[in-house]
């Protein structure tokens, strides 16, 4: 008896159908990895947004802080040493005083406070036991170079010194809120590459076609009235009389910053706007 195995060989794949498995296979992973590239793509400018955004936020935060607590100790507290007491809320040049002739009107004749540049003068940390029967009190400047908002603090000393020149010595000011576009209109020419480059990508937004006050002001009108609270106005349109830095009650802040990155789907700048405001409680005497 002869027994043989059945004439069933096994077929393999043929090279036509290997060539077309392996084309349907690189389309598929080609699609996916430039799902992949879009998906990294849009969560690197995301990402970038919320950076933005926690740290114009955390920026904001602090200069209301301070904007609050302008002024303090004032004046007439009791303490003959003038760098414990502030002379005003706002520091400022020329003449830094509120006694005429030498006030200066907000808009006029002072270089500071301004829509990208402010001196307040505090008492930052009232609470520290270490110093009594005060602390030394602070000139704290916030002031937008380029795209990047600026913070520095000094010791005040004797009233005769300026706070906008002691503000500006060498190492006072800091990074402290990078990507700040309010001012990208006036900064077009730049020639810092990395501010022209960012203020080009922000043009693209209407919301920065013009300059943005970082700060805006309101005045105390004591002349209108002597009701507590005092009524306030924007600082350029009050009277005279109490159109002077000292009499600045509140200061409104805007912020908008761009992402480095513009959007990954239609190109666009992503911005983030700010907004906050800051109202002095001290007294100015």
């Amino acid at each position: 008896m002869n027994l043989r195995a059945p004439q069933n060989p096994e077929r393999g794949f043929s090279l036509v159908e290997l060539l077309v498995a392996l084309g349907i296979f690189l389309l598929i992973t080609g699609a996916a990895f430039t799902l992949l590239s879009s998906s990294q793509r849009r969560y690197q400018t995301e990402s970038q947004v919320l950076t933005s955004f926690q740290e114009a936020r955390l920026g904001l935060d602090q200069m209301v802080r301070d904007i609050n607590d302008a002024g303090f100790p004032p004046p007439s507290y009791a303490n003959i040493d003038p760098t414990r007491v502030t002379t005003a809320p706002f520091g400022w040049q020329p003449g830094y005083t509120v006694i005429p002739p030498n006030a200066c009107q907000i808009g006029a004749t002072c270089f500071t406070p301004a829509d990208f540049d402010i001196i307040i003068e505090t008492e930052p940390n009232p609470q520290d036991p270490s110093c009594f029967p005060g602390c030394q009190v602070q000139w704290i400047r916030y002031q937008l170079q380029g795209t990047t908002l600026m913070r520095g603090m000094v010791a005040k000393r004797a009233p005769s010194y300026d706070p906008a020149f002691e503000t500006s010595a060498p190492g006072v000011l800091g990074p402290f809120v990078q990507n700040v576009v309010n001012n990208c209109a006036n900064l077009q020419g730049s020639s810092d590459p990395q501010v022209s480059s960012l203020c080009q990508l922000a043009a693209q937004n209407p919301a920065v076609a013009n300059p943005v006050p970082i700060f805006r002001y309101n005045c105390d009108e004591p002349s209108l009235s002597q009701a507590l609270p005092l009524p306030t106005a924007p600082c350029p349109s009050a009277a005279p009389a109490d159109n002077a830095p000292a009499n600045i009650r509140d200061v409104a802040i805007t912020l908008i910053v761009a992402a480095p990155l513009p959007d990954s789907a239609n190109g666009l700048p992503r911005l983030v706007q700010l907004e906050g405001r800051g109202r002095r409680i001290n007294p100015n005497q």
